[in-house]
C-alpha cells in the first residue's frame, strides 16, 4: 500500500519559517520525481517546488529564494523548507510523487498539510 503521510504545517507569523517534510512507502522512491503543490483559499492547485530523481530541483517564481527542495533518499522522504513566509503563502501544502516515466507510470498524493501565515 502506498503512502504519502506530510507533517510539519502549521501557524507560522509572517517572516517565519517551517520544514514539512512528506515520508513515504510502498513506492520505489528512488525512481520517483517529488513535488510539492499547494492549494490556497479560493485558488487552484499549483506546483511549489519540485526535485527530479537525480536532484535537480524547479521553483514557482513566487516561492523562488525563499523555498527550499530536497529529498533523503535513505529515509524516502522529501522536505520542503519554507523561509521568509508571507500571508499569500497560506495553503494547505501536498505532496506528490510521479515516477520517472523511463521506469513507467505511477502518480500518488499525500493528504495535505495545513500552513497559516498570520500575525
Amino acid at each position: 500500500q502506498v503512502q504519502l503521510v506530510e507533517s510539519g504545517g502549521g501557524l507560522v507569523q509572517p517572516g517565519g519559517s517551517l520544514r514539512l517534510s512528506c515520508a513515504t512507502s510502498g513506492i520505489l522512491f528512488n525512481i520517483y520525481n517529488m513535488n510539492w503543490y499547494r492549494q490556497g483559499p479560493e485558488k487552484q492547485r499549483e506546483l511549489v517546488a519540485a526535485i527530479t530523481t537525480g536532484g535537480s530541483t524547479n521553483y514557482a517564481d513566487s516561492v523562488k529564494g525563499r523555498f527550499t527542495i530536497s529529498r533523503d533518499n535513505a529515509k524516502n522522504t522529501v522536505y520542503l523548507q519554507m523561509n521568509s513566509l508571507k500571508p499569500e503563502d497560506t495553503a494547505v501544502y501536498y505532496c506528490n510523487a510521479k515516477r520517472d516515466p523511463v521506469w513507467g507510470s505511477g502518480d500518488y498524493w499525500g493528504q495535505g498539510t495545513q500552513v497559516t501565515v498570520s500575525s
